[in-house]
Parts: C-alpha cells; sequence; structure tokens
C-alpha cells in the first residue's frame, strides 16, 4: 500500500493508494473512526451497481451498516437544489452532528457530497472514495468543494478536507473510455506544473497507462497526489501556490459553461484549456515553440478530443465572472518549461480570443 499523507492545518489526513482496497474500506474507516457513527453515502446509481454492494460487504465485515443517498448523476446536476435535497434527506433519516459523509463516485459526487458535509449542521465529517482516473489524481485530494450556477462552473463552493481518501485502481477497469482518458490529462497537467518525470513517464508509457495495467496507474496516481499534497499543504486555500493547480482550467471552464457542460468532459475542457495556455504562453514569449509542442502532442496522443465550436468573444466574457478572477482580472497559469509555470495577471484579451480561434481550427483538423 502507498500512503500520502497531506498535511493541512489543523488536522493532516491520508490517501491510501492500492488495488483492492475498495474491498477493505470498512477496516480502515472503523480504525479511523472506532466510534459508532452513522455513515450516509452519496454517490450515482450506476456507482452503485458497480461497487456498491463491495462497499456494503466491506463496512458488514467491520459492523457497520452504510446508508445510500442517491444524486442524479452528470455536471449538469452539480447544483444548490441537488445539496438541498441531499440534505432534506439526512434530515428525514436523522442524521445528527456525528453523522459521516462518503462520497463514492468521480468528481461530481465528490463536489457535492463535500459542499453538502461543509454545511450540513455548521459541518460534519467526510470521507472520499473515488470511483474514477479524474477524481483519483486531482478532485479527491485538497478539499475544494462546491457547485454550478449558469453563469459558471464552480462558483458556490467551501473548503472542506476530507479525514480519509481511498484510492483503488482496480475500480478503473469499469469506467467508460472516454471518461478514462478524459481524466489522463490531469495527470499530464501535474508533470507540466511540478514533476517532469510524470510527463515524461506518460509520454514513454502511453500504451501500458492506455491498458489500465494496475501497477503502472498506482505509481501514476501516487505521484500526482504528491504533488497535489505538496502544493495544497503549502496553500491551503488558494491564496499564492496552489494556483498553479489551475493549469488549463480557467479557458477549460469557460468552454464548459459555453456549452451548457453538454459537449466536453472536464478532462477534455482543460486538455484544450492547456493547449490554449501553451499558445497563450509562446505568444507573450514565456516559452518556446518547441516545448509547446511537445505538451500538444503529448495531449493529443491520448485521444481525440471533442471540436471547439465557441465565439472567441464568448470565452473571453465567461472569464470575466471565473471565480479565479481578481478585481476583475484573470489570472492564467502559463507553462515555461515542462515542471514549471508562471501565473500572470497581464494576458491580453486578444491573446485569449487567438488563442480559442487556433482551439478552434486544430480541433476541426
Amino acid at each position: 500500500m502507498i500512503r500520502v499523507e497531506v498535511q493541512t492545518k489543523p488536522e493532516p489526513y491520508e490517501l491510501l493508494i492500492e488495488q483492492g482496497v475498495l474491498r477493505a474500506a470498512g477496516t480502515y474507516i472503523n480504525d479511523l473512526m472506532p466510534e459508532r457513527k452513522r455513515f450516509f453515502v452519496v454517490t450515482v446509481a450506476p456507482v452503485r451497481r458497480l461497487f456498491g454492494k463491495a462497499l456494503g460487504q466491506s463496512f458488514a465485515d467491520a459492523k457497520l451498516e452504510p446508508e445510500y443517498l442517491e444524486m442524479p448523476d452528470g455536471e449538469r446536476k452539480k447544483t444548490l437544489a441537488t445539496v438541498e435535497e441531499l440534505g432534506r434527506r439526512m434530515v428525514k433519516a436523522g442524521a445528527d452532528r456525528n453523522s459521516v459523509v462518503l462520497a463514492l463516485g468521480g468528481g461530481v459526487v465528490g463536489d457535492v457530497a463535500g459542499f453538502l458535509a461543509s454545511i450540513y449542521m455548521r459541518g460534519v465529517d467526510f470521507i472520499q472514495i473515488p470511483t474514477t482516473f479524474l477524481a483519483q489524481v486531482d478532485s479527491s485530494v485538497g478539499g475544494k468543494t462546491g457547485v454550478n450556477l449558469a453563469e459558471g462552473k464552480n462558483l458556490l463552493g467551501t473548503f472542506k478536507q476530507p479525514k480519509l481518501v481511498l484510492i483503488d485502481p482496480d475500480v478503473l477497469g469499469a469506467l467508460p473510455e472516454r471518461e478514462y482518458r478524459s481524466g489522463l490529462y490531469e495527470a499530464l497537467k501535474y508533470g507540466i506544473i511540478r514533476n517532469p518525470r510524470i510527463f515524461e513517464f506518460m509520454e514513454e508509457n502511453r500504451e501500458r497507462i492506455l491498458k489500465r495495467d494496475p501497477g503502472t496507474l498506482e505509481w501514476l496516481i501516487a505521484e500526482c497526489v504528491r504533488v497535489k499534497a505538496n502544493v495544497v499543504a503549502a496553500d491551503e486555500h488558494e491564496h499564492g501556490e496552489r494556483r498553479v493547480l489551475n493549469l488549463g482550467h480557467t479557458i477549460g471552464h469557460a468552454l464548459e459553461a459555453e456549452t451548457a457542460y453538454k459537449h466536453f468532459m472536464h478532462g477534455e475542457a482543460v486538455a484544450w484549456g492547456i493547449v490554449a495556455a501553451s499558445m497563450i504562453s509562446v505568444g507573450m514569449q514565456k516559452m518556446d515553440s518547441g516545448t509547446a509542442q511537445r505538451i500538444i502532442s503529448a495531449i493529443l496522443a491520448y485521444a481525440p478530443l471533442p471540436k471547439v465550436d465557441v465565439r472567441s468573444k464568448s470565452v473571453v466574457k465567461r472569464l470575466g465572472r471565473d471565480k479565479k478572477a481578481t478585481n476583475g482580472r484573470v489570472h492564467f497559469v502559463l507553462p515555461t518549461e515542462i515542471g514549471r509555470v508562471d501565473i500572470s495577471a497581464d494576458v491580453p484579451e486578444r491573446a485569449v480570443m487567438q488563442a480559442v480561434e487556433e482551439l478552434r481550427y486544430l480541433s476541426q483538423a
């Protein structure tokens, strides 16, 4: 088993990464919380069908009994209305301040369940069991929670660190191909922002990664979460250094919102966002064109991305409402080399528009 500690204050927590850890989840949770608690598992129907039995058996082995709260599936259901409905169901079930919310699912489930845990009776304990690659390497770590508004993504949210994150690479075998590949772009992101070895590993081991070799994925997941754990520990509430994790997300979120969360999977939008950031960086002479092409080639090698068919002016308008904007200025994370990025608030509007137009052209090729 690989253990990664996230040094948040006042209380650090662990990520446990191991093939088959889902089947032992009840034991690990019971060891962490030996006092009797009620566990409310937030999930979606497809995930419950796949993994609910294994999780339930692990709880039974530990003499615990989970209660399931199914929510609608999909990014478009990541709303306050969904959180309210889940909260009302907890009230009807008699959940109190000693209850625990457990997220079993991908990034949407984790964001909604974490937000629910952060506000239910002013906060209850929270555990993550991510079942998508994207959630395992990124969204389950770091404590960001939130829901979307029609005006933009994740505009309402809180920071709520989990008590424990259990990551089982074996569950990835059940992911649809597009969803699995979508998550790989977040892993490439970690190589670009901080650890060149991750990027090189993904360049060199494309076939093994696409075949979902468990040992290969275990190493990749662990290296990604180590990067995120270090960044989060240094800047838990995103006042400075943590912004590097937003590489690709500024334009990526705008693409998602502009297409009503129907056209792109999150990782796909982030991938196009990284491509755009690379183009902007070259245009601002922060990175050489050869390095940019290496990044773009690595992204496009993993899967064909959905076409970009949005107006550049509409994307720029969306950026002004992005939660990462400060005093009306949008901060872009721009790669300068593999393993290093720069945070810039002086990106000209015309550079953004040109990058989006280039995405439109590239995606049609």
